[in-house]
């Protein structure tokens, strides 16, 4: 039985996985965080206290070109850091981008990588640091606890430019398999960053869309976590005030990127919402989302933003009173507390701009059968509260299309 759902401390599983939370359950952030605007300029002064003196720092040309590495590198010098920027990756990593990096990490005498920019390049940096210590290929880790001995003593740390994958505090690492057309995701305790430092100050010159594609996965993650079957009291407490942060300030970080006050508050959603989905996991928007992305080289907060509306109404017969919660949390009225919370998630996604259509990215109508059938090679499957059958998975991509 679930109790007031305006409680967020009421809601106790008796039973139904689907429904609430496990009062037994554990919950684990190896990372040490620091938030605040301005904090990217403590970078000098953290890799001091590491001991650390040459750095391997990971992040892509847009970031780089847009002069957000700048003032990070004056740090490193100020701090009589040795560095090397690595650019050489591409949005979705794919195994070989890995590989490569993790190549160039060992031709010198690196003893710390910092990875600066979106979710591409901290998980870039997490693969490259693996490999570099155990060696292989990042493909031979995919899956769940299989990294032997950890990233041996080099140190992350991870320095997020966008406000939305959560990487900068998670376990997971997502990369391309260009050649079958999916993503592998490696899990372990291992893959998460030794500090993250989180400064809603770099995010001030992202654009308008990468705003919202960024943000709706942000939003997304709280909403899965909530619905998982993995969820806890911790997750969920993270996860509702994930959903409720990220929805107040989304808008006003689209419409004006110079709304700091916006900002902050995206920066502050996105990292709730990767802490709370580093333990309670996602679910069906993800899974279809990773397919999609395999196949058609759809932006990852693209996909999700087109997903998320639809997978929201999936889980809703399974999980009522969680559905009626989120859509309180993104300001459904008392009065239209009927309205199902995935029609509000739709009407944010078109008010921020973001497309609705498969064919408006894209898409291959042909290619939905392989796209819904892959969709149960990934593991966040597992945790939907709904099961989907490969059929309910085609004709709700159908009905997208």
């Amino acid at each position: 039985m679930i109790g007031n759902v305006g409680n967020a401390g009421s809601l106790v599983n008796t039973g139904n996985r689907g429904e609430g939370t496990q009062f037994e359950f554990s919950f684990h952030l190896p990372t040490l965080i620091e938030f605040g605007w301005g904090k990217a300029a403590r970078l000098g002064e953290r890799l001091l206290q590491l001991g650390v003196s040459r750095i391997f720092l990971v992040s892509d040309k847009g970031v780089e070109s847009a002069g957000l590495l700048t003032g990070l590198a004056a740090a490193l010098r100020s701090s009589g850091m040795e560095y090397d920027i690595y650019t050489d990756i591409e949005p979705d990593p794919g195994l070989e981008t890995i590989n490569r990096g993790a190549e160039v990490f060992r031709s010198r005498p690196y003893d710390c990588i910092v990875a600066v920019g979106g979710g591409s390049s901290i998980d870039t940096a997490k693969g490259i640091r693996v490999v570099a210590a155990r060696g292989g290929s990042i493909r031979e880790y995919a899956g769940v606890n299989r990294i032997p001995g950890g990233p041996g003593s080099i140190p992350l740390i991870a320095v997020p430019t966008t406000s939305g994958t959560g990487s900068e505090v998670t376990i997971f690492g997502v990369y391309s398999d260009w050649q079958n057309n999916v993503k592998v995701t490696v899990t372990s305790e291992y893959m998460a960053p030794t500090i993250a430092l989180v400064d809603p100050e770099l995010t001030a010159r992202l654009p308008a869309k990468l705003t919202a594609a960024s943000g709706i996965d942000a939003l997304a993650h709280g909403i899965e976590t909530f619905f998982s079957l993995r969820s806890s009291p911790a997750s969920d407490a993270l996860a509702m005030e994930a959903i409720a942060v990220v929805n107040a300030n989304l808008r006003r970080a689209v419409e004006d990127g110079s709304d700091m006050e916006a900002r902050i508050g995206m920066s502050h959603g996105s990292l709730l919402a990767g802490m709370a989905f580093n333990n309670g996991f996602l679910g069906l928007a993800h899974a279809i989302g990773s397919a999609l992305s395999g196949h058609c080289h759809v932006p990852h907060g693209i996909a999700i933003g087109l997903l998320l509306p639809s997978i929201i109404e999936f889980n809703t017969p399974a999980c009522p009173a969680k559905a009626a919660k989120i859509a309180e949390l993104i300001g459904v009225l008392d009065d239209h507390i009927g309205q199902s919370a995935g029609a509000a998630v739709a009407k944010l996604v078109h008010g921020i701009g973001l497309p609705t259509r498969l064919r408006e990215v894209g898409v291959d109508q042909e290619k939905l059968p392989a796209i819904a059938k892959d969709a149960f090679k990934s593991g966040m499957m597992q945790f939907n509260p709904r099961m989907p059958t490969e059929e309910e998975v085609l004709e709700l991509l159908q009905r997208l299309f």
